[in-house]
């Protein structure tokens, strides 16, 4: 059930002192202050439909979503993605924090299997934590698909995650909270420059929709629930709520499984192909996203894309109505006051896949 939530006086006040600030200022959130910088430094180009996004207006985007975007952030380690001079420019990933930062900012130790040593992660879980992510300009939130919260179904799992592969293995850092299913159009345009991916447009969008709509009759028939949201690019994200009783390995297995019979049902329309040339004018459903480790946009993130825009969840009977630039820094906050988070208990809606995991085995 969708849920509402209501902006709190000092939420408020935080909006109003971001409208008046000059180009540097610093804000008090939560008790703690912040100093921010470079408020009018353009992000987002203007294009016809809205005016360039600045820093400011970015911050502001934070914070109006925050009591919507927190619960999908919180206990899951980010992978930061920094556009210092907006997304027309260079942009790096951040996964392991080495530098000082705000008490108020959480992390976690996890090991990594790639530097085999242990490295620190941030976490999200407050709104000031969502403000300096905004200075850093963090355009782009993405999560793992596991928590370290073992509440309500990871009590019997692991919470060391430090020293070694072996601990990350029996931990909940191996258990994830979701089948994550990625369809993306490779059906291009004829516009973009070479070697570049497809863009946005409306035919590959509307294949998209189609395909998932398979996708979902497919998944119905198993009584399997799925929640389905804009990627904020040109695809779309299908996340299945499972029980976390299933490791990383076996729920990449389940995916593959579920592409390879849609990819049956559907030879001519849809690819699993990794080689990108054979993926033309098909619609690639990548399963691979379900590797340990592997991130994606947190529901309300913002993406690289000029529009502005943000992934979004929506309702199923929304897909043949909606183009993801529908859904944009600008209006997302106004359609959360109105719809509310249509997410907001995506965990109590959890599958048992034990009886999928049968069909892998």
């Amino acid at each position: 059930m969708a849920q509402r939530k209501t902006k709190t006086k000092e939420l408020d006040a935080l909006l109003d002192a971001i409208d008046a600030a000059g180009n540097a200022e610093e804000f008090e959130v939560e008790g703690h202050k912040i100093a921010v910088s470079n408020l009018n430094k353009v992000l987002w180009p203007g294009t016809a439909d809205h005016e360039p996004v600045t820093k400011r207006d970015y911050i502001r985007y934070l914070v109006q979503v925050s009591e919507y975007l927190l619960p999908h952030l919180k206990d899951r380690p980010l992978t930061l993605i920094r556009y210092p001079n907006g997304v027309e420019g260079k942009k790096f990933f951040q996964k392991h924090w080495e530098h000082k930062k705000p008490e108020f900012v959480d992390t976690i130790m996890l090991y990594s299997e790639h530097s085999k040593s242990d490295g620190e992660f941030i976490t999200c879980s407050n709104v000031a934590t969502l403000v300096w992510l905004g200075q850093l300009a963090d355009l782009e939130l993405h999560t793992t698909h596991t928590r370290t919260n073992p509440e309500p179904d990871g009590k019997k799992l692991g919470t060391t995650f430090t020293g070694s592969v072996a601990n990350i293995d029996s931990s909940l850092m191996n258990y994830p909270d979701f089948v994550v299913l990625d369809l993306d159009p490779y059906m291009y345009s004829g516009k973009e420059k070479k070697g570049e991916e497809p863009e946005l447009h409306k035919e590959g969008f509307e294949k998209t929709c189609e395909i998932a709509a398979a996708l979902k009759e497919n998944l119905d028939k198993l009584n399997v629930e799925a929640f389905v949201k804009t990627s904020g690019r040109t695809g779309l994200h299908i996340y299945v709520p499972i029980v976390r009783n299933i490791e990383y390995d076996m729920v990449r297995s389940i995916a593959e499984v579920i592409g390879r019979h849609l990819l049956k049902q559907h030879p001519k329309e849809v690819t699993m192909e990794w080689s990108v040339s054979k993926r033309t004018g098909k619609i690639f459903f990548d399963h691979n996203m379900n590797g340990r480790g592997k991130t994606l946009p947190s529901p309300y993130s913002a993406r690289n894309s000029v529009q502005a825009t943000i992934s979004t969840p929506v309702d199923w009977k929304e897909l043949p109505k909606i183009y993801p630039t529908d859904f944009t820094i600008w209006n997302v906050p106004k359609r959360l006051e109105k719809k509310g988070d249509i997410w907001s208990d995506i965990l109590e809606h959890k599958n048992n896949m034990e009886k999928l995991k049968k069909t892998t085995e």
